[in-house]
């Protein structure tokens, strides 16, 4: 028998770990609590294997992973077990530290660390959110080693307050421990009421526990010490936003006139200013509307025409940063194709959204007056929903104008529009006529809060890993899911059952049969038999069908056909009695008592407790599957039967996966596209009733004839529908149907409205009037390109693409690009409940947190969600969000999509952008004082039409190089819809080319005053003003706004032929720049591969601004001669003295120098000596180097014990791996710098 010798301290928690995994190993160890013999060990917890004496387990780790291995607790599968080794990792490396730390500080040991011990259980309560266990359906040595690192804190420090805030954490620690083999090591545990001193143990005996007293004082400190470093984190944030610097347009512009561009440019960039005033000029002048420049529309244009449609947002609310990224890549296109002199349109527009925008309604109505719909009427409440969509339609109009949309607001439309409400009762008509739209009583997804049909993007998918308890709207406590039932049905006629299981036990009220496999042998004799319900006197058949699973299970499954949609299929094919067991409300209906009348959760209790008390029930289990969750109401979604109208899919679906596959329709990116045709080649018929009173009403009528010849009609009947554009139209049609007189027929409309996807899938011609014909319908129908999210590819535009080709035999566009979602910057899902759903106009204005909590107030989460959506943007946002800027924000935006098919948009990246718009103005202003002649050009200017002359020296035939390589990558890119390479493009070509190197290069230049200098200058100044001015026009579709500014601010080479605007100006095109050179290219490269070597030894020795000689040393004269012709340049770049070319063999370098290798053919010498206290800094290399070699004999001492390898998790080896690697590069350059530097004494 194997010997487990451990400590019989109550509190010692690896002896305890150890003590429980052995209760789950078959075969229990033999329990010591005195040391281990000194041959054995020298520490407790140690294991003795049994008939190998010299073989001993140390450690809680090894010890406990053994005994769990025994019961099979440490996974099942390699997955699992790099999980349960992972949790094992969390608790020793994690959570132990942190829990001794606050539960020793109470007895005198340590200062306390509770702060940060409810961080990390905090970060374990979202783990534990939708799970029983930490790992799998089963307690594994996951939940034993956290339980058991945590049990400390549950018995001393976290009180119950703090138990509340950690629900999750706190169900599954219960959890454990009242396992029977927690108990058993444990006994019961009394959890902590009050913090308090922890009466010490003989352990620490020779510490006495401190006073009250002492206790408080610490407590004191430690909150005065706390709040100091929270003050001190908001003053750094206030003075970062400080340095920001606020500039505000203070030049009194009527709206729509053109801004003041002769006052001097403020110092520096300030979104405040820069956007004053340019939008509504741009909307005055008319540039955003297709007709500018032109005589009709219709005129032939040989650029061609493009024209877009704005993926109209809900009319619920605020736009976020989802649809800010929607419109920004949006905007970038029409802005470009406008400037390529294309005919462009791009049609704003807004949804009703009808489920949405009345839940919204609902909601702002209880919460305000305290009245339903029902109080006011279908009339009243649909005035007030037109009230509210009036206040806050504008807000949503406004908010794409800050962000710079060039759209064209005469063709503004909504959905409810007369002129979109005529087409969209044409479409309806149209497509029942044809018997494309028919009725029908099918299984919907139902929402009992909402009562109503939703669609599939409204249900979330609730992915649960087992026994979860789950908020239900309407139930005062959590309702459990996660489980799965097994009971029996009696077999009529003998002893013998049939053992089926469930996730959704009140279901079996509407049982109507048992299935199993027809080739199962377990049943064969079952053939022609039946099961007898145990509630009421329904025989259910057992039936035999290809769908079940023998391997499932017991191979037997019960049949609900009224309730489950495969179960529904099941029902169709053997033809059994549907029974709806469930009303609208989600009170149970059509069952006996005591459950008729009853909630449908609560009838799950009933239910089971009812099958517990026949002796019918068998078990219930953890089973991880996935709940429906109304994304609306936070209801559980309900399959039920409903008469509904559907519209037949097959042949529109086909016809659009053909689009696709024959090329007449590009989706972009291509990865999308097995999407596409998995939906299309598996089409099912589309539900599009909404029981709703806001949206469009259903222009169907219910046919009651007032003839005795003439049978009633039942709902389901399509016979006794009739649709029509008017009550007029539908009675003939009835008349004419039923050869009646129209004084015979009475005419009920459908109460319901239609699926607000209906309407916006005829969106891109209903927008310009169809069914009539019209100018705008015959140039810009079919459009040109649909852009969009990848998550609506289904629901918008599959249904775009098939309605348009019915109805209009055309596709909707010829192209489809589909962006990808915006998350925030930890990957999460936008919810206003995490309070990461960012206003983009807070990102351009800037926002205080105390403004991001005050806008939370206006919002329709309840005060738990409020709270949990405050410490979200705490979290996020200490500091509040700075003034960004519209450009900024629309920059980072694009820069974004290169991220795939999810953006994590950190806000603060956008800031960074801030500053990239700054580096602009300052090139400008720069222009501006470096030219003599102010803000005009020469008369003969130098560059004039494009062409180069034979002044311009290397760098500036370099930078116009680099120009052209810019244009022809931005063109290349936006024909790829490849955003992140024009931002990378124009980025690196404005900040790292531009500015850091061509600017700083010409400097000298301009404090020449001899003749030839001034004719070099000159020459500057052109290539200059070329780069800022094409630059510029380069930017403007991603950044409108500061490269409009700017663009005024420069002078006009031809002011007769240049146009009014930026956003109208001619897009560089590459077949105008042909200065593109690859061998100056090349040669830039290996100078600023000289520059960087220089400054990094600067930088290594500290000379901030003394000048040092350097001396470039080559290995062959042509190197060296081709370096020369750039000496001024690297002089000036590298910041140096003087720069001195020699050759390999060359023996004129002095001593003291400082040496760094640039290339394989050029090695720098710094000079040093004379220029540095070299006493001084050798002492700083000593300090160093004993610092960096304290660090590396300490992780050495770590990575080189024993049960390393064994214990700590391979992720940690690595990261240790690279800090051992990083530790001694840093030590050989210290020491190599420290040779350097004895070499000059």
């Amino acid at each position: 028998m194997d010997t487990l010798y451990v400590s019989s301290h109550p509190d010692d928690f690896r002896s305890l770990l150890v003590l429980i995994a052995a209760q789950y190993s078959p075969s229990s160890p033999r329990i010591v609590t005195e040391e281990p013999p000194a041959e054995v060990a020298r520490a407790r917890p140690t294991l003795r294997v049994a008939g190998d004496q010299s073989a001993a387990l140390l450690g809680a780790g090894a010890v406990s992973w053994y005994l769990a291995a025994q019961g099979n607790r440490t996974g099942r599968g390699a997955k699992q077990e790099s999980q349960v080794w992972q949790w094992l990792s969390f608790a020793e490396n994690e959570l132990t530290p942190v829990s001794c730390a606050v539960v020793f500080s109470l007895l005198g040991m340590q200062q306390s660390s509770r702060t940060e011990l409810l961080r990390i259980l905090k970060v374990l309560d979202q783990v534990l959110e939708s799970r029983t266990y930490l790992v799998g359906e089963n307690v594994t040595l996951a939940d034993m080693a956290v339980a058991m690192a945590a049990l400390l804190p549950f018995k001393y420090a976290l009180e119950p307050m703090d138990r509340k805030t950690l629900v999750n954490v706190s169900r599954w620690f219960d959890t454990c421990v009242h396992q029977p083999q927690f108990l058993k090591v444990l006994g019961k545990i009394s959890l902590c009421e009050k913090m308090g001193p922890v009466p010490p143990t003989s352990a620490s005996a020779a510490s006495p526990p401190k006073t009250e007293a002492q206790l408080k004082k610490e407590a004191k400190k430690k909150e005065k010490l706390e709040k100091f470093q929270q003050k001190k984190e908001m003053e750094e944030k206030k003075k970062q936003m400080k340095e920001l610097g606020v500039i505000t347009y203070n030049v009194p512009t009527p709206a729509g006139e053109k801004k003041d561009v002769l006052s001097p440019l403020p110092d520096s960039y300030s979104p405040q200013y820069v956007e004053a005033a340019w939008y509504p000029w741009w909307e005055k002048q008319g540039f955003f509307k297709p007709e500018y420049r032109r005589k009709n529309i219709s005129e032939p244009n040989p650029r061609g025409v493009f024209m877009m449609c704005i993926p109209p947002p809900n009319v619920t609310g605020s736009l976020h940063l989802g649809h800010a990224l929607t419109n920004s890549i949006q905007d970038c296109l029409t802005r470009w194709h406008r400037m390529r002199g294309e005919t462009t349109l791009w049609n704003p527009g807004c949804d009703h959204a009808g489920i949405a925008t009345q839940v919204v309604v609902e909601k702002k109505l209880m919460r305000e007056q305290g009245i339903s719909r029902h109080d006011l009427g279908r009339e009243r409440f649909v005035q007030e929903v037109w009230k509210w969509k009036n206040e806050k339609g504008d807000r949503i109009y406004h908010q794409l104008k800050k962000l710079g949309s060039s759209l064209d607001w005469d063709r503004v439309c909504f959905t409810m529009d007369p002129k979109l409400s005529f087409a969209v009762q044409e479409a309806f008509v149209r497509l029942h006529e044809e018997g494309v739209i028919y009725r029908s009583k099918r299984l919907v997804n139902w929402s009992c809060t909402l009562n109503s049909a939703i669609s599939d993007i409204e249900v979330d998918k609730r992915e649960l890993a087992g026994r979860t308890l789950l908020p239900v709207p309407g139930y005062k406590e959590k309702v459990e899911f996660g489980v799965l039932v097994s009971f029996s049905y009696r077999i009529e006629g003998s002893d013998e059952e049939v053992v089926v299981a469930t996730t959704r036990i009140e279901t079996m009220l509407g049982d109507t049969a048992v299935a199993v496999h027809p080739s199962d042998p377990r049943y064969q004799h079952l053939r022609g038999k039946v099961a007898l319900h145990p509630f009421c006197d329904r025989r259910l058949p057992i039936v035999f069908d290809d769908f079940v699973d023998m391997n499932f299970g017991t191979g037997a499954v019960k049949i609900t056909p009224a309730h489950d949609h495969n179960d529904y299929e099941v029902g169709e094919r053997h033809s059994l009695p549907f029974i709806n067991i469930l009303d609208e409300n989600g009170f149970l209906i059509n069952v006996p008592p005591p459950f008729l009348g009853m909630k449908r959760f609560e009838a799950r209790k009933a239910v089971l407790q009812a099958l517990k008390d026949r002796g019918q029930f068998k078990e219930i289990k953890d089973n991880p599957m996935v709940v429906p969750v109304c994304s609306r109401s936070k209801d559980i979604v309900e399959p039920l039967l409903k008469p509904q109208w559907y519209v037949d899919c097959t042949e529109m679906g086909k016809q659009a996966a053909d689009a696709v596959r024959s090329g007449e329709l590009r989706i972009l990116p291509d990865h999308h596209l097995k999407t596409w045709f998995n939906w299309m080649d598996n089409i099912r018929d589309w539900c599009i009733s909404r029981q709703l009173w806001w949206g469009h009403r259903i222009p169907a009528y219910f046919i009651t004839v007032n003839d005795s010849s003439v049978k009633p009609g039942e709902d389901v009947d399509g016979h006794y529908w009739v649709s029509g554009r008017s009550e007029e139209e539908a009675k003939e049609k009835a008349a004419k149907r039923f050869n009646v007189t129209m004084d015979k027929i009475s005419l009920r409309q459908d109460e319901d409205v239609l699926d607000t996807w209906f309407s916006s899938g005829i969106f891109p011609f209903s927008i310009f009037g169809w069914p009539n014909e019209s100018e705008d319908l015959s140039v810009f129908y079919p459009g040109t390109l649909l852009e969009t999210g990848h998550d609506i590819l289904f629901f918008w535009v599959a249904r775009m693409v098939m309605m348009g080709l019915k109805l209009t035999g055309k596709l909707p566009f010829k192209e489809v690009y589909l962006h990808a979602v915006v998350r925030d910057a930890h990957g999460r899902k936008m919810s206003k409940s995490l309070g990461n759903v960012i206003d983009p106009l807070d990102v351009i204005t800037g926002i205080s947190l105390e403004g991001l909590h005050a806008q939370l107030k206006d919002s329709n989460l309840d005060p738990v969600e409020t709270e949990k959506a405050k410490q979200g943007q705490k979290s996020d946002y200490p500091g509040g969000i700075p003034e960004c800027g519209t450009d900024a924000l629309r920059f980072a935006l694009c820069a974004y999509t290169s991220q795939g098919r999810d953006i994590n948009l950190d806000v603060n990246r956008i800031l960074g952008y801030r500053h990239f718009c700054n580096k602009l103005w300052n090139a400008v202003k720069f222009r501006g004082t470096s030219s003599r002649c102010g803000t005009a050009l020469s008369v003969t200017p130098l560059l004039s039409l494009l062409q180069l002359c034979s002044d311009e020296n290397v760098m500036e035939r370099w930078i116009l190089s680099r120009l052209c390589a810019a244009v022809s990558l931005c063109g290349n890119s936006f024909q790829e819809y490849d955003f992140p390479a024009i931002t990378t493009a124009t980025y690196n070509f404005w900040l790292y080319e531009l500015c850091d190197i061509y600017l700083e290069s010409i400097k000298p230049v301009f404090s020449r005053t001899d003749p030839e200098g001034q004719t070099q200058a000159d020459v500057c100044r052109q290539t200059l003003y070329t780069c800022l001015e094409v630059g510029l026009r380069l930017l403007s579709p991603i950044m409108p706004f500061v490269t409009e500014e700017l663009f005024q601010r420069l002078p006009r080479r031809r002011p007769q032929d240049c146009p009014p605007s930026i956003s109208v100006t001619p897009y560089p095109e590459s077949s105008e720049f042909c200065w593109h050179s690859e061998e100056l290219d090349r040669q830039m490269e290996l100078v600023m591969t000289v520059v960087r070597t220089i400054r990094s030894l600067r930088a290594d020795y500290n000379l901030t601004k003394t000048r040092a000689d350097c001396y470039l040393q080559f290995i062959d004269a042509a190197t060296a001669s081709l370096v020369e012709k750039y000496s001024l340049q690297i002089q000036t770049l590298s910041y140096s003295q003087a720069i001195h070319p020699i050759t390999a063999d060359d023996s004129s370098i002095p001593e003291g120098c400082a040496v760094a290798i640039a290339s394989d053919k050029c090695t720098v010498h710094l000079l040093l000596k004379g220029l540095i206290d070299v006493e001084k800094e050798l002492a700083k290399l000593h300090a160093k180097r004993a610092e960096l070699e304290k660090q590396l004999e300490k992780l050495q001492e770590r990575t080189e014990k024993s049960d390393y390898l064994e214990k700590v998790p391979a992720k940690v080896q690595e990261q240790d791996a690279e800090k051992l690697k990083q530790i001694q590069t840093e030590l050989q350059k210290v020491k190599e710098a420290t040779e350097n530097f004895r070499r000059m004494l």
